[in-house]
């Protein structure tokens, strides 16, 4: 991302949830303020609770080399019920060429590979070819949000090569608008499965549409895997809530592993080994139902290997749970995980 930028000839569109301060965020700055100042129009949307971690400085430095900043749902006295609205999207698109989404912020924790508590596990993607523009399309939504009309910039559509091996869907999802088109992605994913179902996704908290669509697909005879966080999270109350359902999942033959390393932040499925889809949505009723997200599909099996790769080498630092095991947990756990499932429509 940081090279796409010191690259950058024309305009930079980034959004992005979280902007702590830190080492990585003195890398971005830098950066997008050096392609400002050589002429590069930036425009920076940052969430106004994600990022209120933002050195002002920063912020300062931006604009003085000709930015353009604004902030989601900055919450008035008169807006507070509103507070619950987050953009939870990530895209940085450089040129109208070069586009990058998933689970990746600007702070410390994503520097690194997994190695300890501190460094996250997580996964980006880089795409080329039409789905760049529609995911500039999307920051321009977002950032046609939080400010004065915006004219965007975009290039002439580029025709799709419709083949097989290749094709991209991507869809976005908001609050105000559209806010089941992902939740109906993903279900209608998890219905298209014959075969193999595995999922990567940290804070998975299932309601009821989703557990029919998982039963569906056990007695189709799929074998599901999910990958979720362990111990090591940011959002003890949602692990909570998310381990309130994992006995019926185990009951159904659906396999599920806790990582182990660090926290698992990586947002991925692939079906079949044919079909992934990726971004910044949580397998969780907050991403599904309330934050304005983005995730892509795309039909590819060598993109799928990739993934799968990344998942069978994470299920080795896992720890994979057992039912009978899981039913003998202690009576302090089955009580947390009792009481914050009832918050688990707000996670």
């Amino acid at each position: 991302m940081l090279q796409a930028i010191d690259a950058a000839k024309r305009r930079i569109s980034f959004e992005t949830y979280i902007y702590d301060a830190g080492e990585i965020a003195n890398q971005f700055t830098d950066a997008l303020e050096r392609a400002a100042r050589r002429g590069v129009r930036v425009r920076l949307l940052t969430d106004a609770v994600g990022a209120n971690t933002m050195d002002a400085t920063h912020a300062r430095r931006l604009l003085d080399a000709g930015c353009e900043l604004r902030r989601f749902n900055v919450t008035k006295w008169y807006s507070i019920l509103e507070v619950n609205y987050r953009t939870h999207r990530k895209i940085l698109v450089v040129d109208g060429e070069v586009g990058f989404t998933g689970g990746v912020g600007v702070a410390d924790h994503w520097m690194g590979d997994a190695q300890d508590h501190d460094h996250w596990r997580d996964t980006q993607v880089r795409l080329r070819g039409p789905v760049v523009r529609l995911l500039e399309g999307a920051f321009y939504e977002n950032f046609a949000e939080s400010g004065d009309p915006v004219s965007p910039e975009l290039d002439l559509a580029v025709p799709p090569v419709l083949d097989a091996e290749g094709s991209s869907l991507l869809v976005t999802s908001s609050y105000s608008g559209g806010s089941n088109a992902l939740k109906r992605l993903y279900l209608l994913t998890i219905a298209c499965s014959r075969r193999t179902l595995d999922i990567t996704s940290p804070y998975f908290v299932t309601d009821e549409s989703t557990m029919s669509a998982i039963e569906d697909a056990v007695r189709r005879g799929v074998r599901i895997r999910i990958l979720v966080e362990g111990d090591i999270t940011d959002a003890m109350p949602v692990k909570y809530a998310s381990r309130q359902m994992y006995e019926r999942l185990l009951g159904l033959g659906v396999e599920i592993y806790e990582y182990q390393p660090t926290m698992m932040h990586a947002k991925v499925v692939v079906v079949d080994r044919t079909l992934s889809m990726f971004g910044s949505a949580n397998f969780d009723n907050r991403s599904l139902e309330l934050n304005d997200e983005i995730n892509v599909a795309v039909v590819s099996r060598e993109l799928a290997a990739r993934f799968l790769q990344d998942f069978e080498a994470d299920l080795r630092r896992s720890r994979r749970l057992e039912l009978a095991a899981w039913q003998h947990r202690s009576l302090l756990e089955k009580s947390r995980e009792h009481f914050w499932s009832y918050f688990g429509e707000v996670f």
